[in-house]
């Protein structure tokens, strides 16, 4: 291969599919990268054999061929490189860099020996914008399992309908629900579920969440794939791809509370904060106590160590139904209000359903994210 690219732009290249590579000792190849020169075109290919990325980018071109060099060696050559147009070529498994007056010769290892990374893009698809669906993503993503006893809730499971997304991730002590309302549909997707592992749902956010323009989805029966546009070509610049957890996902609208013994309307941030500070006195079991006293519209909020001390403050808020105390782990209870998105929302609503029932976090404004916690029960 022989082409021609500007340093910053390879240098873009190589740190989005370097995210990609694997550290593996048993498959050394995975920390590499293929370098492919085809029909003007630089492809910069990686996979961990779990997900897999391709980028493409315009170039100069002189002569098509392929190379696989390390992908940490060639990202610090690459960015101590003069921000000037590099000239690559390769030659009995030699690859060679020409920047100026900076020469470098890197080894590379067989293409053939590089795992082919599936591409299907045959199938249904869907088309949305991607920093909107990345950041509804993002209110998702940290609510998996870590548990490998259950495979099936490691992963965010998508519901992709007519004309909506639903996007739900549980770990059995809470759970999540974000639904995408598609004003106008996009693609020849009728009814698609699946689960995505959790490393590719965040490398979906990593790699998409800041690019303009809509994210293009294909989907087949063991695997999804991601794709953006160039902006200059109708080519896609980057194809992401990731396969699939086989098995259910549970039947998590059973979960959901049909009806609230006491909802409680409550200011987010002044709440956030009084969680925090009542997390500093919660000990090793992070439980921090809710007291709801209906008459005075108040919610006192206490926590207690026999090593640290105890804490107790009183927050107002507007409440209605019984009263109640109940118990949460205070690391879910301020998961849920960061992804309600206090910043913008000056109330958010608590309905609980007594001591040991499930509480739905919710906001006032904003009915399209649902979060569920459990309280901890008493002993």
């Amino acid at each position: 291969m022989r082409l021609t690219i500007l340093q910053e732009k390879l240098k873009e290249g190589l740190a989005l599919v370097g995210r990609i590579c694997s550290k593996s000792t048993t498959l050394p190849i995975l920390s590499n990268i293929l370098f492919k020169v085809e029909k003007n075109f630089l492809i910069l290919s990686a996979t961990d054999l779990e997900v897999g990325i391709k980028w493409r980018s315009l170039i100069k071109m002189e002569e098509e061929g392929e190379a696989v060099i390390p992908n940490q060696t060639t990202f610090s050559l690459v960015s101590l490189s003069p921000n000037k147009a590099i000239k690559i070529n390769s030659k009995n498994l030699q690859v060679f860099f020409e920047c100026d007056n900076y020469q470098s010769t890197l080894k590379s290892l067989s293409p053939e020996e590089f795992p082919i990374i599936p591409l299907n893009i045959e199938g249904e698809y869907l088309k949305i914008p991607s920093q909107f669906f990345c950041q509804a993503l993002s209110q998702i993503v940290n609510l998996t399992s870590t548990s490998t006893a259950k495979p099936e809730i490691s992963g965010v499971y998508f519901i992709f309908q007519e004309n909506l997304i639903k996007i739900v991730a549980t770990d059995s002590f809470r759970l999540g629900e974000k639904t995408i309302y598609l004003e106008k549909k996009v693609g020849t997707v009728k009814k698609q579920s699946l689960i995505l592992p959790q490393k590719a749902a965040r490398e979906l956010i990593n790699i998409f969440g800041e690019k303009a323009g809509d994210l293009k989805i294909y989907f087949s029966s063991n695997q999804i794939v991601f794709e953006s546009q160039m902006e200059e070509t109708n080519v896609p610049q980057i194809q992401f791809t990731s396969r699939l957890i086989e098995g259910e996902f549970p039947n998590y609208q059973d979960i959901i509370p049909k009806k609230s013994e006491t909802q409680v309307s409550i200011p987010g941030k002044e709440f956030l904060n009084q969680v925090k500070s009542a997390s500093v006195f919660s000990g090793k079991t992070n439980e921090i106590k809710l007291e709801i006293n209906s008459k005075k519209g108040i919610v006192g909020i206490s926590s207690q160590s026999p090593d640290v001390g105890e804490y107790n403050s009183q927050i107002q808020a507007k409440i209605k139904g019984s009263d109640t105390k109940v118990a949460f782990n205070y690391r879910f209870l301020i998961d849920g209000l960061l992804n309600v998105n206090i910043d913008k929302e000056k109330e958010v609503v608590l309905e609980l359903t007594g001591e040991e029932g499930p509480a739905v976090l919710k906001s006032l404004s904003d009915q399209s994210y649902l979060y569920i916690l459990m309280p901890i029960k008493k002993t």
